[in-house]
């Protein structure tokens, strides 16, 4: 009898010592950073056949956290330029996906997502009027810029496609076939580069032809780089604007611009929204 009611004591004793142990225990955050899927304005359809985002319409990207904050506010990351691209590979969900293959359009829509996500979908900064030279605060939507697909089948911008995602056009004063590509990451790093060191170095601002001669896959079937880098230098200026004026017809990206009202003068004209400090860097 005295050995049973030991026996259940302690048993008792037992489940307390559990019970409080649970009790006690700390307490655990399992919470998982939300992602969203954005529209990318290519689709997909200007990318390699072996690149993650080919064919693809939209991608996947994580919220901001406070860790990428961090990156934003790097001194050593914003002196080399890399803040916005480090913070742009954070987010990217798929790995095999890398920021400088992106192209320009698909990387603002992201950016804007990845804005969006961070400080929500007002943007207020300071713009200037173009008509009285007045600054003034003015608060962008981002919820309200809507995509611009690019080059459609039959238009008549005068270029076509090709099967390898470029772009092909008859250039009017030499009449020449100019097969170019849209501009990526990479080429956007390069020509900034190229520009600050021209600075540096008081040499002729060359970033037109540079652009021309970043993107232009061939002339005439002739796909050397010394050949057409020569080209460039010589071409016809009616040439040359009648392909910048190709490249922004062609390229997917994120309407960027809307309407604002001077508060000074009254203009009413539409404005692009600008990338400052101002937009990753709200006060």
């Amino acid at each position: 009898m005295s050995r049973n009611n030991s026996r259940r004591a302690s048993g008792d004793s037992a489940d307390s010592t559990a019970s409080a142990a649970v009790a006690t225990a700390p307490k655990t955050l399992s919470y998982v950073t939300p992602t969203e899927f954005v529209e990318l304005p290519s689709r997909g359809k200007y990318y390699p056949t072996e690149h993650p985002l080919y064919n693809k319409e939209v991608v996947e990207v994580r919220y901001m956290t406070a860790k990428d904050e961090d990156i934003l506010t790097s001194q050593s990351l914003l002196r080399t330029g890399l803040a916005l691209e480090r913070l742009l590979q954070n987010i990217l969900v798929n790995k095999e996906i890398k920021v400088s293959e992106l192209l320009v359009g698909d990387r603002n829509a992201i950016l804007v997502a990845a804005r969006s996500s961070g400080y929500g979908h007002l943007y207020e900064t300071k713009v200037t009027c173009p008509a009285c030279g007045e600054q003034c605060d003015h608060a962008f939507d981002l919820s309200d810029l809507p995509l611009n697909e690019g080059i459609s089948p039959g238009d008549d911008s005068g270029v076509s496609t090709t099967s390898n995602g470029t772009f092909v056009a008859t250039l009017p004063k030499t009449s020449y076939e100019a097969e170019f590509r849209l501009l990526n990451g990479s080429d956007e790093t390069y020509l900034t580069k190229a520009a600050e060191k021209k600075t540096k170095l008081n040499l002729p601002d060359s970033r037109a032809t540079d652009l021309l001669k970043r993107l232009i896959v061939s002339i005439e079937g002739v796909e050397s780089r010394s050949e057409i880098d020569n080209f460039v230098d010589q071409m016809p200026a009616q040439d040359a604007r009648f392909l910048r004026a190709c490249l922004q017809v062609v390229t997917p990206n994120v309407d960027l611009k809307q309407l604002f009202t001077c508060n000074h003068c009254g203009n009413v004209t539409a404005l692009e929204v600008p990338f400052t400090t101002d937009f990753f860097w709200p006060q």
